[in-house]
């Protein structure tokens, strides 16, 4: 299915030197995304949760989930 507008990964770093990678605007159902997040975890060595529809990763992985997402022919966009 093509993405109507690009993948956006954000980094916000939290009040205790922790920070969380965001995954916003990815277009597919549900259920996928929870077989998607489950397989993300994986690939990447971290804890994660889909949080109102986004993905939530914990740490820096802006790079790894750039590339995996390009790798998948997905148009990103890094804030």
């Amino acid at each position: 299915m093509k993405q109507p507008h690009p993948v956006r990964l954000s980094f916000r770093r939290g009040a205790k030197g922790s920070g969380v990678t965001r995954v916003e605007r990815l277009v597919m159902h549900p259920t996928d995304k929870e077989r998607l997040l489950a397989t993300l975890k994986r690939r990447l060595g971290c804890g994660g949760t889909l949080k109102d529809g986004s993905f939530e990763f914990q740490g820096d992985h802006r790079g790894a989930l750039e590339a995996i997402f390009a790798d998948d022919g997905y148009c990103v966009k890094r804030l």
